[in-house]
């Protein structure tokens, strides 16, 4: 049977408050974007910032309190991608008392990118001011674990809309990454999947050659070595 040091008891545990936060997505300006909004709080100057966010209710799960706070305080009800991310719970990380957040990550299309809250702005998500709370670090999780999924996942395809080029493909990858691609071996490897269909038109305009458009032809994201 274990035993502890110091008794348990109500007295001297001393409670966590749970609360869930979203590191949300997007390619705007050739950049990888994260969507900010204000923290006001006592706690941080007046022009902090920081992510979507807040308390758990006692009705909710961590997935619907994700949510809520992502449709009341960024304006998205419905994001192309999201998945938890990782729970912080530094003993610090929140100067008005004991909280975890149980993080989250999501990605919309750059064509749903204006469509968020009036106070919501797109930052670059690899040049992050001084954020609230610990959420300079969740950042560098978030990026992390896009930059690994996209790896070997089909993921990619969140950042654009329901059809697509393979340029706008490739470019979106390179973008998350950092670097560029290999054309022939990106299509040679996208192709191999058997998960992206013709969508049977031809996207034109600009100083491009006219390019077959390409959909995901999926129920779910396809992982792969």
């Amino acid at each position: 049977m274990a035993t502890s040091s110091k008794k348990e008891t109500a007295k001297n545990i001393r409670l966590a408050v749970i609360a869930t936060d979203v590191v949300i997505f997007t390619i705007l300006d050739n950049k990888l974007k994260a969507l900010l909004i204000p923290i006001r709080s006592a706690h941080f100057k007046k022009n902090a910032y920081g992510f979507p966010g807040g308390m758990i209710l006692p009705h909710e799960t961590a997935d619907d309190s994700v949510r809520r706070h992502m449709k009341a305080k960024a304006g998205i009800e419905s994001p192309s991608y999201i998945e938890q991310l990782y729970a912080f719970s530094a003993i610090d990380r929140d100067p008005r008392g004991r909280v975890v957040s149980v993080a989250y990550v999501a990605i919309i299309p750059a064509d749903h990118a204006q469509d968020i809250g009036q106070e919501a702005i797109w930052a670059d998500a690899r040049a992050l001011p001084h954020l609230a709370y610990d959420h300079n670090t969740i950042a560098r999780v978030a990026i992390e674990r896009i930059e690994n999924k996209l790896k070997y996942s089909t993921i990619g395809r969140h950042f654009l809309p329901n059809t697509f080029t393979l340029t706008e493909l490739q470019f979106a990858h390179e973008v998350v990454l950092g670097s560029p691609l290999d054309k022939r071996n990106f299509r040679k490897k996208i192709l191999a999947l058997r998960c992206f269909g013709h969508a049977g038109k031809i996207k034109k305009g600009g100083r491009s050659r006219p390019a077959e458009l390409f959909r995901f032809v999926k129920t779910k994201d396809i992982i792969f070595s």
